[in-house]
């Protein structure tokens, strides 16, 4: 009899989001829970995006322009680059799942780092490829070990900045150290999902690097910061040669009529952008200073989200958490699991958080 499934896909689990909202208030029977867990922007989207969605609701019974022609057109003007360096995607995922069916053959080695986005790792194998893992050193990328492991059979490297979960950065002189030592044969995936928000004067703008020696491609979305998570709208910048080869096995309507139309008007909306900036630079600072005074150590970040530890309770504090109506992200596993991820929220958010974790510490 034939094996139904293949071998490659036997070897991956499936990948867990947070906890929705509406499952906790009915597994606890709660109201009014909130969500700190999966690195939303707190304001929703731009209501400019709002309008636009609304105004387009009628014209869903048409298929979406399969090339995406006036978001990439308006991307190119912001980004500075051409049209044909444009790759759009569902959700910056799917760009990572066509990287790994278009370019990798059965064996080829990807260098991830660990831990890191886990859905890199999933693609990954079920492509057929090695996933070679990395462990962090300090909290962030080990590149010095990262490029002690490029072999002749390495085809991509993925470098998550700010890096999810731990929100550091790569400098640019590491960056451009790195980059010397990544043959012209490998592709190296810069996924800049939180983007946006870094304010290190060190971080790097990558598409200084795109088009030139070495093969590299940026990875973005418009999930975070510009608040469509639901929509699933990402995008991806290279040379015009690694977009046409995604393009190759791509769906023919990948992106939806409303994602399109939503990230069209949501670049338009400068003010929702620097509001969500100071939404999250403002829930930062409280919520840092908060911390401080409760003596919990917690790890500075250039993103929306950051690491607290709480020790060997890490995941009976989760759970205390969770009947107070909070929702964070347990780390459990790969050396992390004494911490929880926690996402900026509002204001009213940031403080339930913290009368909640107080209260559990208390053993209330």
């Amino acid at each position: 009899m034939k094996k139904l499934l293949k071998e490659s896909i036997e070897k991956i689990g499936t990948y867990q989001p947070g906890k929705p909202i509406e499952e906790l208030e009915r597994e606890y029977g709660i109201k009014e829970a909130v969500k700190l867990a999966s690195n939303e922007n707190p304001l929703g989207p731009s209501p400019k995006a709002i309008n636009a969605i609304k105004s387009s609701l009628l014209q869903v019974n048409r298929y979406p322009d399969a090339q995406g022609f006036y978001l990439k057109e308006k991307l190119s003007r912001k980004l500075g680059v051409e049209p044909d360096n444009l790759f759009l995607g569902n959700g910056s995922d799917e760009i990572i799942q066509l990287l790994a069916q278009a370019f990798l053959l059965p064996g080829e080695e990807v260098i991830i780092g660990d831990p890191t986005f886990s859905f890199y790792q999933m693609a990954v194998v079920a492509a057929g490829g090695k996933d070679i893992m990395v462990p962090l050193k300090d909290f962030s990328y080990d590149l010095s070990t990262i490029m002690d492991r490029i072999t002749t059979e390495t085809k991509l490297i993925f470098i998550n900045t700010p890096l999810n979960p731990t929100g550091t950065i790569i400098a640019k002189a590491d960056f451009e150290a790195l980059l010397n030592r990544v043959p012209s044969d490998v592709i190296l995936v810069i996924d800049e999902a939180y983007g946006e928000y870094a304010t290190d004067t060190s971080y790097p703008n990558f598409l200084d690097y795109i088009g030139k020696e070495k093969r590299i491609i940026v990875l973005r979305t418009f999930s975070k910061i510009y608040g469509l998570a639901g929509l699933r709208i990402g995008y991806g910048i290279a040379d015009a040669y690694l977009v046409a080869c995604l393009n190759k096995i791509r769906g023919p309507f990948n992106t939806n009529l409303l994602a399109q139309v939503a990230a069209l008007a949501a670049l338009d909306d400068e003010e929702h952008l620097k509001k969500s900036l100071a939404t999250n630079r403002d829930g930062l600072t409280y919520l840092m200073s908060e911390l401080h005074t409760m003596g919990i150590a917690y790890l500075p970040t250039q993103a929306n989200f950051f690491l607290m530890k709480i020790g060997e309770n890490a995941q009976r504090v989760y759970e205390g958490l969770l009947k107070e109506g909070v929702i964070v992200r347990v780390m459990t596993g790969r050396g992390l699991q004494h911490y929880l991820r926690v996402s900026v929220g509002l204001p009213a958010e940031n403080k339930k958080f913290i009368q909640a974790l107080t209260k559990v510490l208390a053993g209330g």
